[in-house]
């Protein structure tokens, strides 16, 4: 009895000693999230307003990813602080006054709240905004200016973002995905957050080497895909050099094509604790993507319209997917362009409701979504649609037919109507909206798989319609993410630049190795 008072006095007297004690209990690492993330066409009129981002403030962020469920092992090895987390579909320039709206909120928040241990700094890569040249490197320092330079910051990207020096500079670590389409998105987010937990969780902190090497390359990603060689080889090389000792991490970023800045072109890095090892790495990666630059070959068929169509009409399966490659809103296309619908509409085959079925998604058409919705399913429509923003291919088309679908309340579309037009279903939309999955067409009564011809802007094909594919081709069409770079007008970009310019030296691809202290200069 005596004994076991003792023992509840020693517990009681430990209870009271750690509240007076706080510091003797392990406190878990301050790690703040922040980002805004989109892939922004300067070859396209269109522009990006602060709406589009969607942006998630607080709390909200969490539901955004999966391994951030509050009984997740990421959610309970940090106390979080989430500030504002802003992702656009891509799209034309972002403007100076939604970018500043953002980063201003983001600021604030971040003043709020400090001190942090960790930022995790979860953008794209590929932002162009009115007035700034590297906009994801501006938002970093401004970003540092807040922290400070002790923070350990954690940057995740998109293999087709840009990292310039001054991006480079202010991640301590910094990864980007390893697969083309990019079904590694959450895993290499994942790891971007893991890597940056276990530096704060073992007292490790900032990496001791970065290095940086600049690869003068800018191809389009329907060119880089990892589905086939050289990607495919390329991008395996990497998890064997992670796994050596001293190394962190390591990253290939293609690069986006369709914007003219200085900053877009191949970079490789690697990040760790050893200098000779990190060195290495970066440069042994630099090396292997300039001797395979040659190869790098389109992941489908390419041809004109006109040939896509013939080779879609004489293919026995279905569907024939042939992608609308140049206005594809998912790369910076304003998605809005008729040139590819109207030469659909005007060729005979399709004239009667007999003839071939197609599909064609998307055309965005405010006027005739007013109109649809006044007349309903089973009505009839004749309004304007598409080249409300980009006009300079072909001008707003007129649009004669039958409702067979209407959907409200879409994230990116808002309003969905179908309207058959001879034998071609065409989607159109209040806004623009890529389309990716099955449901996109099942949820307003389409079926893709028993459709003779898919008609999607888009580039390379995403994982589901990739399986569902019986034939496909990539069609070489106008718009403002043309995949012929040369028919685009840079002024800005680095030059030499390979395939651009064909009989440059090889460049300079020894290691750049970045400061960790004293960032802010």
């Amino acid at each position: 009895m005596i004994k076991s008072l003792l023992v509840s006095v020693l517990c009681i007297g430990m209870l009271f000693s750690c509240k007076e004690h706080p510091e003797e209990v392990k406190k878990l690492p301050r790690v703040a999230i922040a980002g805004i993330g989109i892939e922004s066409s300067t070859f396209s009129p269109a522009q990006t307003h602060e709406e589009a981002f969607h942006a998630r403030i607080g709390d909200s962020i969490f539901g955004r990813y999966d391994f951030f469920d509050e009984a997740s092992d990421f959610r309970n090895r940090a106390e979080w602080i989430p500030t504002l987390l802003g992702k656009s579909l891509p799209g034309g320039t972002v403007t100076k006054e939604a970018y500043d709206s953002m980063v201003d909120k983001t600021l604030k928040m971040l003043k709020e709240n400090g001190p942090y241990d960790g930022l995790w700094f979860d953008i794209h890569g590929a932002m162009s905004v009115e007035g700034l040249i590297d906009a994801e490197g501006d938002l970093i320092k401004r970003i540092r200016e807040v922290i400070g330079t002790d923070v350990l910051i954690s940057t995740s990207m998109d293999l087709h973002g840009n990292v310039s020096e001054k991006l480079a500079k202010h991640s301590d670590l910094i990864t980007c995905y390893r697969m083309a389409p990019h079904e590694d998105a959450i895993e290499s987010k994942a790891r971007s957050i893991n890597n940056l937990l276990e530096r704060l969780e073992k007292g490790k902190g900032k990496p001791k080497y970065k290095a940086w090497i600049p690869v003068p390359i800018l191809l389009p990603g329907e060119k880089t895909s990892t589905r086939i060689e050289p990607g495919k080889s390329l991008y395996g090389k990497i998890p064997a050099l992670v796994a050596q000792d001293g190394v962190i991490d390591a990253a290939i970023w293609m690069g986006y094509p369709w914007a003219d800045e200085s900053r877009n072109h191949g970079v490789v890095m690697a990040v760790g604790d050893s200098k000779e090892q990190v060195t290495k790495t970066a440069e042994d990666l630099a090396e292997a993507y300039w001797e395979v630059r040659n190869e790098f070959e389109f992941v489908a068929p390419v041809a004109s319209l006109d040939e896509s169509l013939k080779l879609a009409l004489g293919s026995e399966d279905a569907p024939y997917i042939i992608s609308d490659m140049g206005d594809n809103p998912t790369a910076g296309g304003a998605g809005d362009v008729t040139w590819t619908l109207r030469e659909l509409l005007a060729r005979k085959e399709f004239k009667s409701v007999q003839g071939p079925s197609l599909i064609y998604a998307s055309i965005p058409g405010p006027e005739l979504i007013k109109e649809a919705l006044k007349v309903g399913v089973g009505g009839s429509v004749s309004a304007m649609a598409g080249a409300e923003v980009d006009n300079r291919f072909a001008p707003p088309l007129l649009l004669e037919g039958t409702i067979t679908a209407i959907k409200e309340g879409d994230r990116d579309a808002e309003v969905e109507v179908v309207v058959k037009i001879g034998s071609i279903h065409v989607i159109v939309t209040r806004k623009r909206k890529p389309y990716h999955q099955e449901k996109d067409f099942t949820d307003l009564g389409l079926s893709p798989r028993e459709t003779d011809i898919v008609v999607v802007k888009i580039g390379y094909l995403v994982p589901e319609l990739y399986e569902m594919r019986k034939g496909w081709t990539m069609a070489l069409t106008p718009g403002g993410v043309d995949q012929d770079l040369k028919r685009l007008d840079y002024k800005n970009i680095k030059r030499p630049m390979f395939p651009l310019d064909t009989n440059m030296d090889t460049p300079d691809l020894n290691a750049r190795l970045l400061s960790i202290s004293n960032q802010l200069k």
